[in-house]
C-alpha cells in the first residue's frame, strides 16, 4: 500500500480512498460506479450535418475561477459528483453574469440527498454516481428548487469533435471515470498538471469532475479545487474502461445561447421532446 493513502472500508463495502499530497492537502475520492439506469440520451443524435465547426479554443473557467477554487469539502468528503455539479453551475451564472450564491453546507446538503450521507457520520459517507446525481438535480435543483436543469446527455468519448461541441454549446462537461493510479501518486501539487494515458483505470479510484475549456491538447478541467488538463486520449480511454462515463448537461438557458451559436445545426425540436418525455420516468 501507499504510506499517503488511507483506504476505508464502508459499510456498503465500497473503498472510500483518502490521498495525501507532499504537502499534507488531504483528498478524498467518491464515486461509485453507476447504479441509476434511466433512459439516457447522447447528444450525437442530435447533431445535424450543418453544425458549424467548434472554435480551435474555448474557455468557460475565468469568470467562475475563485468558486473553483474551492474544494468544496471534497478533502474530508466523497462529495466529489456533487461538487463537480456545483462547479459546473457557478460556471454558468459567472459567465450569464450572476454572482455565485453557493457554499459548503449547500453542497454538502446536496451530497446528502443524492447519496444518502448523515452529516457527521462516517459510515454513511460513501459517495455518490453521476446518473443519480444528474437526475436530482434536473427534478429539485441545486438548492431546493432552485439551479435546476433541463437534462443532460451523454457524450461519446472516443469522439474529440463530438466533446468539443458539448463544452462549446453546453459550457461543461461532466466526468466519472476511474483514475490510473499513477495520477495520485503523486497527486498534483498545484493547477496546470496534464493528466494524460498512465495504465489501466483503477476503480478504487472513482472520481467525479467538470470539464470547462478546451484546446489543442486536452479539456481543461476542474477537481480538487485544481485546475488542469485532461489529455484528448486519456479521455477516449479512460471514459470507455473502469466504468467511466461522461456526460454534458443542459440547462434551459444554455439550450436556449447554444440556438444562437448553431441556428441549424442542432435538432432543439427532438431534444426538448426526450427531455420531456424523460420526466416521466
Amino acid at each position: 500500500d501507499n504510506p499517503n493513502t488511507d483506504s476505508r472500508g464502508t459499510g456498503s463495502g465500497k473503498i472510500m480512498k483518502i490521498i495525501t499530497n507532499n504537502s499534507g492537502q488531504q483528498f478524498k475520492m467518491g464515486r461509485r460506479r453507476p447504479v441509476a439506469r434511466c433512459p439516457r440520451l447522447s447528444l450525437g443524435n442530435y447533431l445535424l450535418k450543418a453544425l458549424p465547426t467548434p472554435p480551435d479554443m474555448i474557455d468557460y473557467s475565468r469568470l467562475p475561477a475563485t468558486f473553483l477554487s474551492d474544494i468544496l469539502a471534497n478533502d474530508s468528503l466523497g462529495d466529489c459528483t456533487a461538487a463537480a455539479a456545483f462547479h459546473a453551475g457557478g460556471t454558468f451564472l459567472a459567465n450569464a453574469g450572476y454572482p455565485i450564491p453557493f457554499t459548503v453546507d449547500d453542497v454538502v446538503r446536496f451530497y446528502s440527498a443524492t447519496t444518502g450521507y448523515v452529516p457527521g457520520n462516517d459510515n454513511t459517507d460513501n459517495g455518490g454516481d453521476e446518473q443519480t446525481v444528474l437526475n436530482y438535480w434536473v427534478q429539485n435543483g441545486l438548492t431546493p428548487n432552485l439551479h435546476k436543469i433541463a437534462g443532460w446527455c451523454h457524450i461519446d468519448g472516443n469522439n474529440k469533435e463530438e466533446c468539443q461541441t458539448a463544452l462549446w454549446l453546453f459550457e461543461n462537461l461532466y466526468f466519472g471515470i476511474s483514475l490510473p493510479d499513477a495520477w495520485v501518486h503523486p497527486m498534483p501539487e498545484s493547477s496546470n498538471f496534464i493528466w494524460d494515458v498512465a495504465g489501466a483505470a483503477d476503480t478504487h479510484n472513482g472520481h467525479a469532475f467538470c470539464g470547462l475549456s478546451y484546446k489543442e491538447n486536452g479539456v481543461g478541467i476542474d477537481t480538487w479545487g485544481l485546475m488542469g488538463t485532461i489529455t484528448w486520449e486519456a479521455i477516449a480511454k479512460y471514459t470507455n474502461e473502469g466504468g467511466g462515463e461522461l456526460y454534458t448537461v443542459l440547462s434551459s438557458d444554455m439550450i436556449d445561447k447554444a440556438a444562437a451559436k448553431a441556428p441549424n445545426g442542432f435538432n432543439y425540436t427532438q431534444l426538448q421532446a426526450d427531455l420531456k418525455f424523460i420526466e416521466a420516468f
